[in-house]
């Protein structure tokens, strides 16, 4: 249909422009790079395999500091094409942002009865959310994660709204294969499987033994993919896991004295900041409906973004960054807000009080969207100019001043490990997980790096105070951006005091 098509191209020139305005305005304001140092590890990673030094870090000495394997796979081709890699990883993010956009645009009809704009509006609403354009431009696999819940959650959809076939059974199998693959992308994707044998064991139209079978071909397709996954970091490093798995929540652990009440309000926070806040009474009538209509698959999406955000308030509790961690429960917050404002709405259509609700509200999220855009687009430049400020800045001045064959001791690794290309004593763990156990013991931290005998420590003068405590400082930064959030230079120590 011709109106199909005009949305279709409205979608794609809304996505393309959105992330290309955002990484204009920061080639304009001198933020070329990426806002979390994290981005520069899976490029390290990725360089490594593309010059066929295999999974390392440094010089072929193999590591688990990659949480995200498919993702670093991705990112190789950036380095056999002509050009920067940076490029690369913004291509994937425009392609990720047309294809959450267009993948909603075009699956709303499975979670929606409402048609008209309401389909074009899911579209936009995901080209232009801006925690989904951060994303899509932090050289991280977050937006990739973002995509796969959708993905998973509308494959749901789709087999709840037709009727029971024979070779259903292939149909589960690949939804769970879906599920298995994007555990290589992120591991809590594991979560996933929740709303998959929520699903399939609910669904009352089939014999309960047919709905185990279904849910076991399910599990199947799962685990092809699943195994392998915990096999190659059992290779890699001697866990299941990988160690980032264990080291954030390591470091984190004191967040978890805190009253779980408080983290549970705490965690969406940061989601709401936006349009979030617009779509949340749609979401909680959208939940109110699919638990008195019992739709399956689509009441799994909402318990699987209440559980998922409950999840890392448990295990995880941080919600800095913009809370980047859950950014990829953004689409169900706004697709089922979405989906929950046009039921809402649409039940008082012939009404004036619908009709005014409905174009109140549309000014509001135009107004949101395009406010949040282009705060969002400023917060992106900060953080940005705080990472090459500080790792970035370190990381030259370590070329210039340290020999090749220096160890250096680190918190934060990845652009030093990307640009110094030094041996590192990671002490967050990423791909030195022997000090996990240690990893917040600034005594023992300072035990274990005598043995070690780095040349330099690189950190936040007020993140190991004990630690750098009497080290004469060689060098410090001097971001005004990184001053301007109210946290000190990163600063590279002497480290003298090694066993014999």
């Amino acid at each position: 249909m011709r109106s199909n098509r005009i949305q279709f191209w409205i979608i794609s020139l809304a996505a393309v422009l959105s992330v290309t305005g955002w990484i204009a305005l920061a080639v304009v304001n001198d933020a070329v790079g990426f806002p979390l140092d994290d981005g520069w590890i899976h490029q390290t990673y990725a360089r490594s395999l593309a010059a066929g030094q295999g999974w390392s870090y440094y010089l072929a000495q193999s590591s688990a500091g990659a949480t995200a394997p498919l993702w670093v796979l991705l990112l190789v081709p950036g380095y056999w094409l002509a050009g920067s890699p940076f490029c690369w990883v913004l291509f994937l993010g425009l392609i990720g942002i047309w294809g959450i956009a267009v993948l909603a645009w075009k699956c709303w009809p499975y979670l929606s009865a409402h048609s008209g704009v309401w389909p074009l509006a899911a579209g936009l609403l995901l080209s232009l959310e801006w925690h989904l354009l951060w994303a899509a431009l932090s050289g991280m696999e977050t937006l990739l994660m973002a995509v796969l819940v959708p993905a998973v959650l509308f494959s749901l959809l789709y087999l709840e709204s037709r009727s029971p076939r024979q070779n259903d059974h292939w149909r589960w199998l690949g939804v769970g294969a879906l599920v298995g693959a994007g555990i290589w992308l992120r591991p809590e994707a594991v979560t996933l499987f929740g709303p998959v044998l929520f699903t399939v064991l609910l669904d009352a139209r089939q014999r309960f033994s047919r709905r185990a079978g279904l849910g076991l071909a399910a599990l199947a397709g799962g685990l092809a993919a699943f195994l392998p996954y915990l096999a190659f970091n059992r290779w890699l490093a001697g866990t299941w896991w990988p160690n980032t798995f264990f080291a954030k929540q390591a470091e984190y652990a004191e967040l978890r004295q805190f009253p779980i009440w408080e983290r549970l309000l705490a965690q969406p926070v940061p989601l709401l900041v936006g349009v979030g806040v617009l779509l949340l009474p749609g979401l909680l009538f959208q939940l109110y409906v699919d638990v008195r209509v019992r739709r399956w698959a689509r009441l799994s999406g909402l318990l699987w973004l209440f559980g998922f955000i409950a999840l890392y308030a448990v295990r995880l509790p941080v919600t800095y960054q913009h809370g980047r961690y859950i950014m990829p429960a953004v689409p169900v917050l706004a697709l089922w807000g979405l989906a929950g404002v046009a039921a809402l709405t649409g039940s008082r259509a012939g009404s004036r009080l619908g009709w005014l609700l409905r174009r109140v509200w549309w000014a509001a999220l135009a107004v949101l969207l395009t406010v949040f855009w282009w705060f969002g687009a400023d917060a992106y430049r900060k953080d940005v100019q705080v990472i090459n400020g500080e790792m970035v800045a370190v990381s030259a001045w370590l070329v210039e001043n340290t020999a090749p064959d220096d160890l250096v001791a680190a918190h934060d690794i990845g652009a030093i490990g990307y640009f110094a290309k030094r041996e590192i004593v990671d002490l967050a763990g990423l791909i030195s997980p022997d000090v996990i156990p240690f990893i917040r013991d600034e005594a023992q931290l300072a035990a274990y790096l005598q043995q070690r005998c780095p040349s330099v420590l690189v950190t936040f003068p007020d993140w190991y105070p004990e630690l750098v405590s009497g080290l004469d400082v060689l060098y410090q930064t001097d971001s005004r951006v990184t001053r301007d959030f109210g946290q000190m230079n990163m600063a590279v120590y002497a480290w003298e005091d090694c066993q014999d």
